[in-house]
């Protein structure tokens, strides 16, 4: 099934093709690839032009800057493109995929502060590479800017967020993080998160809120 998503969304129209596969795992509570999360992120778009809110929020398609999507360097210079179209204080969503496990990295480019969300328990800290990336990204953005900036971006890691139960609900609960984040107008998402305890999981009902308003866009925009 193609799938269209429109420039507005990661910063140049993009095709994509929702497998047969992508559903069964989908509808099965399985381990999810990055076309599920990027078809998500376009409908959390709608939410956003909704409450006249895509000034303050931008993303990053995860398909483009996870592992194995290209070189360290092709990486940064897409994350580094979405940046320079930020006016302020946007801040950019990006699901990374280091390999079997997604995370949610927040950039806030103008403070050069990058916020980490794993949903696994324990001391989580931020894959090496995906560090560099966006490191490297913060880099091409002041220079773009013409600023000088930090020696190092700030790393803010925040480990409130709830847990998910198991290893496969990790897409899930990012998707999950981002709805929760963008339906707050305030964006107080750090004080939301910031909590140095590991939280409970979400109640199921939560994911399957999620997992329905996916199903139901992917339907509604079926070719």
């Amino acid at each position: 099934m193609t799938f269209n998503i429109e420039k507005e969304v990661f910063g140049a129209d993009r095709s994509t093709f929702v497998l047969h596969e992508d559903i069964t795992q989908f509808a099965g509570m399985e381990e999810i690839g990055a076309t599920v999360v990027a078809v998500y992120m376009r409908c959390l778009y709608d939410l956003l032009r909704e409450a006249n809110m895509c000034s303050m929020v931008g993303f990053i398609d995860p398909a483009q800057v996870s592992a194995n999507a290209g070189s360290l360097t092709d990486r940064s210079r897409i994350v580094a493109s979405r940046l320079q179209k930020t006016d302020g204080e946007q801040i950019f969503m990006m699901p990374y995929n280091p390999g079997r496990h997604w995370v949610l990295l927040i950039v806030r480019a103008k403070r050069e502060t990058v916020y980490f969300l794993d949903p696994l328990p324990g001391n989580r800290v931020v894959d090496e590479e995906g560090k560099n990336i966006v490191n490297s990204a913060l880099k091409i953005y002041n220079s773009h800017i013409g600023r000088p900036g930090r020696k190092a971006p700030i790393w803010k890691t925040l480990p409130g967020t709830p847990k998910q139960p198991s290893s496969v609900e990790c897409g899930y609960y990012v998707m999950r993080f981002m709805r929760d984040i963008i339906m707050d107008p305030s964006l107080e998402f750090e004080k939301k998160f910031a909590k140095g305890k590991d939280q409970a999981p979400y109640p199921q009902a939560a994911i399957d809120e999620v997992r329905k308003e996916w199903a139901e866009f992917v339907c509604l925009h079926m070719d």
